[in-house]
């Protein structure tokens, strides 16, 4: 007998939705957190109650928010994906008039017990509603001009509003997964080339502007490009980041000095050791054994979540999971390549790693639409 047979014959028809969940994406994620709070009560120097329990408090809430998005019907969601956008960009409209500032950025609003970072949320929401957008537009009018306009409209007006905070780094992954639904949906390849080449233009305008009286980026934006590319420029300032996140990288070796043994974490040498910086402290505690452990549970939560898209009939649903995919895709190689220096640093945290509130929330409820799209999709006598 099958699993949907077992399940259709001697389940109640209300429980069944909790044995459709896609439990083996659940217990990687699980195990990611946990390796998270590892580290969280590692880099706190084994103070539990500074990083790793309000961590584990967020989680068990995202985790609580995850199944009771899992539960409520997919169909609820694409209803619904309009107005959670609206509401993700009138937060944004929010910032500048209600935002705190942190480290020359106005990005959050404060709740008093959280700060919120709308930024954060609109990576869902633009997904929700490109996939809304795809799945009530005929196929065959996906590659109209007039009918990609939409959708790049509804990608650049919360990139814009991002870029203002100041936070370059959080509007690109907005527009690149933007991009990525349009693509998912079958948008013709010509447009991405001229996008493409749009962008390869608006590279050399950023650097041709610099200097002038429409310099197109800060100054700190431009520093971290020239620390990028040369981090010996500014060992003591700017550089600094990136020195001692190779130190930390190079001194782990093959598999590392062991749990609350390294010494650039424990002598603060490292930067936003608990946030950005995290995957760091990892590789010098656990060496490349332990980085590579945990880039393959990374890599096994997108073979989850890709097979459950591809196995989905309903559009919406697989537009939906495939877009969370490679959000959560950007977040993981976009911080690993931004620590080791293959990137500027743009402050993208590690996911269910780093520290964090809003993110690790949002997280965890984009992957309760995951759930909810593995849930309910087409199941025949089910």
């Amino acid at each position: 007998m099958s699993y949907l047979e077992y399940s259709t014959k001697y389940v109640p028809k209300g429980w069944r939705k909790i044995l459709h969940l896609n439990w083996g994406l659940l217990l990687l994620m699980i195990t990611v957190s946990g390796v998270g709070f590892l580290m969280l009560y590692s880099v706190s120097g084994g103070n539990f109650s500074q990083w790793a329990e309000p961590q584990i408090q967020r989680f068990g809430l995202g985790l609580s928010a995850m199944f009771i998005i899992a539960m409520a019907p997919i169909w609820f969601w694409r209803n619904v994906s309009v107005v959670a956008y609206g509401l993700s960009i009138i937060l944004l409209l929010l910032v500048p008039v209600l935002g705190v500032s942190a480290g020359g950025a106005q990005r959050w609003i404060d709740l008093g017990f959280m700060r919120l970072q709308p930024s954060e949320i609109s990576k869902i929401t633009l997904v929700m509603v490109l996939a809304a957008y795809y799945d009530w537009l005929p196929l065959k009018r996906t590659s109209k001009p007039q009918w990609v306009l939409a959708p790049v409209l509804l990608i650049l007006v919360p990139s814009f509003l991002v870029i203002q905070q100041p936070d370059l780094g959080t509007a690109l992954l907005l527009m690149t997964a933007g991009a990525g639904v349009m693509f998912f949906a079958g948008v013709h390849w010509g447009y991405f080339i001229g996008v493409i080449t749009a962008g390869a233009t608006t590279v050399w305008a950023v650097f041709a502007s610099r200097g002038t009286e429409n310099q197109l980026l800060k100054d700190y934006q431009y520093d971290r490009i020239d620390i990028f590319l040369d981090p010996s420029l500014a060992p003591l300032k700017e550089g600094y980041n990136f020195a001692q996140a190779t130190i930390a990288l190079g001194s782990g070796g093959l598999t590392g000095k062991g749990f609350m043994q390294g010494t650039q974490t424990r002598l603060d040498f490292l930067p936003e050791k608990h946030t950005d910086f995290i995957f760091t402290t990892l590789a010098e505690e656990f060496g490349f054994l332990g980085t590579m452990s945990l880039l393959i549970l990374y890599m096994l939560i997108l073979a989850f979540c890709l097979t459950s898209a591809f196995q989905n009939r309903d559009r919406f649903a697989a537009l939906l999971t495939l877009g969370i995919t490679l959000t959560f895709f950007l977040f993981f190689s976009v911080n690993m390549a931004m620590v080791t220096g293959l990137a500027p640093v743009v402050g993208v945290p590690l996911p269910l790693v780093s520290y964090g509130g809003t993110a690790m929330l949002v997280l965890l409820g984009a992957f309760g639409l995951v759930q909810s799209a593995h849930v309910h999709r087409p199941r025949g006598r089910s």
